[in-house]
């Protein structure tokens, strides 16, 4: 098992995307932006909930090169908003023209299965939530937003992407590309958005357009993080404190476990779990999970109902305390510092446990990664993200790499399931423009 480190991945430059932007569309780009994926060191299921999350911006993230087409697009033929492949031919008859002056073109260099890079456009006075392909629907609806939120009709543009995110492993590379092209658009319509607007406008528009009921924390995770740094986020609010998260300083390594797993019914049981939340707030006359009492009285509910209150109400205590923790190993020095480190890992392991038990939205490929992690030796695991497949995380010691990585790959093997993704990810910047 060969364990991949946040400097073996492959980081495209400026350069390579303004060439391959050129390439594509036949003009230079305008410039280059970057929004991370982000790993939810701990605070699972509390974002909707207004409750606290601990994010960390990563070291992968989506990149998107923007150009305004210098006679606007001249106008061409009209139709819908569509989906295609583009060959790799390396000239600009590679790339559908413009259908109409306002219309915005996207070429991604993710590829589909027969290796062609995938291609969109569309024009923002056609835009219906619902109506375009999946990747396609998240600039789709930043666009959309935009309209909405500032009144500025986003056309006469060009985007190229690439991303070092994976798709599906619960990274949030969704949210990361939303951000990347908000970004983007922001610069070059001069749009002004703060940080806050920037995360709102992205929800909305995966709320509202893309059909996805999401919180906050992805967006947030990757607009307002610092690198080096964990993002405390109260999610009522949108309060933040950067938190330090130098995990190389500490001789200790994040390792994503990537089960590469997705299971069917992962949107639907996200749906109904935060509506159990809502429909449990609302039974105790409040307007969020949050502003309960870690020791209210809850066998008024179902059994369902006190186990989903009952893991948010837990999860954002093991939030504040794991902030409280890695504050004060600041201080720490000894056996103190080895204690709060310690600490730290049962925190983790608490949380898979309750989304395991409580919340019910592990699965048995997540809960085989962290007990065979746990058994190789990690500090703390838990799985991440909304669950029902996608990854876990370990927070192991650096020398440990190999020992924690193997004992997970054997144990899939055991189980007959396909062999894991695992790398290890750094506390990365924030979104920003990538020249």
């Amino acid at each position: 098992m060969t364990t991949e480190t946040p400097e073996a991945v492959s980081t495209p430059t400026p350069g390579h995307l303004a060439e391959e932007f050129e390439s594509l569309f036949g003009y230079r780009p305008i410039g280059s932006f970057r929004a991370p994926g982000r790993v939810n060191f701990i605070g699972e299921h509390t974002d909707y909930n207004a409750g606290f999350v601990l994010p960390i911006a990563i070291d992968r993230a989506v990149y998107v090169a923007i150009g305004r087409r210098p006679d606007n697009g001249a106008a061409g033929r009209g139709g819908d908003a569509s989906e295609q492949q583009v060959d790799d031919a390396g000239n600009t008859g590679s790339v559908e023209p413009p259908r109409r002056g306002e219309s915005i073109r996207i070429v991604s260099d993710h590829r589909d299965d027969t290796g062609q890079r995938m291609f969109g456009q569309f024009a923002a006075a056609e835009l219906v939530p619902g109506t375009l392909p999946g990747w396609l629907s998240h600039p789709a609806g930043v666009v959309d937003e935009i309209a909405k939120t500032t009144g500025t009709v986003v056309g006469g543009v060009d985007l190229y992407i690439e991303s070092t995110v994976p798709v599906g492993a619960g990274l949030s590379s969704s949210h990361a590309l939303e951000v990347a092209v908000l970004i983007a658009l922001d610069e070059v319509y001069g749009l002004g958005l703060d940080d806050r607007e920037k995360v709102l406008l992205t929800q909305r528009a995966e709320n509202d357009f893309v059909g996805a009921p999401t919180g906050i924390v992805d967006q947030a995770a990757s607009i307002m993080t610092e690198a080096g740094h964990a993002l405390f986020l109260d999610c009522r609010d949108l309060s933040a404190r950067q938190i330090p998260f130098d995990l190389d300083a500490e001789g200790l390594i994040l390792l994503v476990i990537d089960s590469k797993v997705s299971h069917s019914h992962s949107e639907s049981g996200y749906g109904a779990r935060r509506r159990t939340c809502e429909e449990s707030a609302a039974i105790f006359g409040v307007d969020s999970l949050r502003e309960l009492a870690d020791d209210v009285d809850l066998s008024e509910l179902t059994e369902e109902q006190r186990k989903r209150v009952r893991h948010v109400i837990a999860e954002n205590a093991r939030v504040r305390a794991t902030v409280e923790l890695l504050e004060d190993n600041e201080r720490a020095t000894g056996d103190d510092h080895d204690a709060r480190i310690s600490a730290i890992g049962d925190l983790l392991v608490a949380s898979h446990e309750s989304l395991q038990h409580d919340y019910e939205v592990s699965c048995v490929e997540l809960d085989v990664a962290v007990a065979a992690a746990m058994g190789a030796g990690a500090l703390g695991a838990r799985m991440i993200g909304g669950g029902f497949g996608g990854s876990a995380i370990a927070l192991i010691h650096a020398d440990r790499v190999e020992q924690v990585g193997d004992a997970v790959t054997s144990a899939f093997a055991e189980h007959g399931y396909g062999e894991p993704d695992i790398f290890a990810v750094s506390a990365g910047r924030g979104a920003a423009r990538f020249d």
